[in-house]
């Protein structure tokens, strides 16, 4: 019985983006209007912000799908396929910030890195890989070697 594929999807844009990004310009303006903040100064505060404003209004999606075949990710222009046959094994890396980066170690040895935004969950992925047999490896974050 072939086993069910892993399916990960997700959209630029989401309500805890749009609410930070709010709540700075709107601290910003209050800033200015209440207590005299210098609107250029404000100005370069809200200057952080237009990166996730350009996610919110592009919307950009990335997502991935495993089977007992392969493994195939997308992220906006980037595509990218891998067999389990090229695949030695999948190396899960916590970094010193908790999140969890994945690369796919090929059996030439190189590395192949899966685009952060189109990373899911790291719990869900591992157990789905190991439901595919496909082996793991994971390097946790420590401050010496």
């Amino acid at each position: 019985m072939a086993a069910e594929p892993f399916v990960y999807h997700r959209q630029g844009r989401s309500r805890a983006t749009i609410g930070v990004v709010l709540a700075v310009w709107i601290a910003a303006i209050l800033a200015i209007l209440l207590v005299q903040a210098s609107p250029w100064l404000m100005a370069a505060l809200v200057l952080f912000t237009l990166p996730a404003l350009w996610e919110v209004w592009a919307n950009p999606s990335a997502g991935l799908r495993m089977d007992r075949d392969g493994i195939h990710w997308f992220t906006g222009k980037r595509a990218a396929t891998l067999k389990w046959t090229e695949v030695d094994h999948m190396r899960l890396d916590t970094r010193i910030d908790l999140s969890v980066r994945i690369s796919a170690v090929l059996l030439s040895g190189r590395k192949l890195r899966l685009p952060y935004e189109a990373t899911p969950p790291h719990k869900a992925f591992e157990a789905a890989l190991h439901h595919l047999g496909v082996r793991t490896e994971r390097h946790h974050f420590s401050w010496i070697g």
